[in-house]
């Protein structure tokens, strides 16, 4: 207790910086954990969490149910598209921008990476609208000007993949490469240096110096955004989606939502939350296996 009081008080105010962040995963993450009763029950606002027990059937209601399968698959397989092509892309522009000496266009250059980030998702479904659109749509308009025919792009789910990832890459890309960036401006000169005078070329530095010295990073952030994949990613797909393309566009996050706030089947959204939350475990339990089982870096 000696030991914990005199690091409270070495580094309190960091702690004290931290302490809204703690309190509120506290209250929303931690005293929420009894209401997951409601997934095991006929819930009511009458009785609470004391609402008829009905045991595994919200449960056996969703498994059941024409779309368990289809939403499932979406929110992984979408998450797992934004995850990968998100840190591909992430990590080469940071080597890009890391290679670029003119420090005026630099500045230029991530001003205008990082912009998309801040820009609101409703925005952009409308800036999507705007290009994708059947009537007014700039691309159909291209399309039909070369003598083509408009294409639905809204109504077919086939597209829905492609556009989503595409979207998720221009607007996080420049954000996320901040944190690779930081960490490859630490890596030491010399060892650039070293393969130079072992005759490696600007890619070979790359490939033996600049990649492993983020492997690790590039590691820990994997691991952590799987935790929290199947809990993200609800704004951008909710604004973008309709009738027509829920095959290819609904997931679990917007599923919940529409079941439980839209439709107040409030058991049957919590048992669907917690089957999410399962899965998010799973998932953050199976990329931890993996990393520490093919390298050396893990978080427990």
């Amino acid at each position: 207790m000696k030991k914990i009081g005199l690091e409270l008080w070495r580094h309190k105010f960091l702690y004290i910086m931290a302490l809204p962040a703690i309190t509120y995963s506290f209250i929303y993450s931690y005293l929420t954990l009894p209401y997951m009763a409601i997934a095991f029950q006929q819930f009511n606002f009458r009785t609470g969490i004391f609402s008829p027990f009905v045991g595994f059937d919200n449960f056996n209601f969703f498994f059941k149910s024409t779309w368990a399968w289809t939403i499932t698959r979406n929110t992984v397989v979408i998450n797992f598209l934004f995850l990968l092509a998100g840190t591909f892309f992430a990590v080469l522009m940071s080597i890009i921008l890391n290679e670029i000496r003119a420090k005026k266009f630099l500045k230029i250059t991530q001003s205008t990476m990082l912009f998309p980030f801040f820009i609101s998702w409703v925005i952009v479904s409308y800036m999507l609208m705007g290009l994708l659109g059947t009537e007014t749509g700039l691309i159909n308009r291209m399309i039909e000007s070369a003598g083509g025919v408009r294409v639905s792009f809204y109504n077919e789910p086939k597209y829905w993949y492609v556009i989503l990832l595409i979207l998720n890459v221009w607007k996080h890309m420049g954000y996320n490469s901040i944190i690779y960036l930081a960490v490859i401006t630490g890596i030491d000169e010399g060892l650039y240096e070293a393969a130079t005078i072992d005759g490696a070329g600007r890619a070979g530095r790359v490939w033996h110096v600049t990649l492993p010295g983020i492997r690790n990073t590039i590691v820990l952030l994997l691991i952590l955004q799987v935790g929290n994949m199947m809990h993200v990613n609800f704004e951008k797909v909710f604004l973008l989606q309709n009738n027509l393309n829920l095959s290819a566009s609904e997931m679990l996050p917007t599923f919940i939502y529409k079941t439980g706030m839209v439709q107040q089947k409030y058991s049957y959204a919590t048992a669907a939350g917690l089957f999410n939350s399962v899965l998010s475990l799973i998932l953050v339990l199976g990329a931890n296996y993996v990393s520490r089982k093919f390298s050396e870096t893990s978080l427990f």
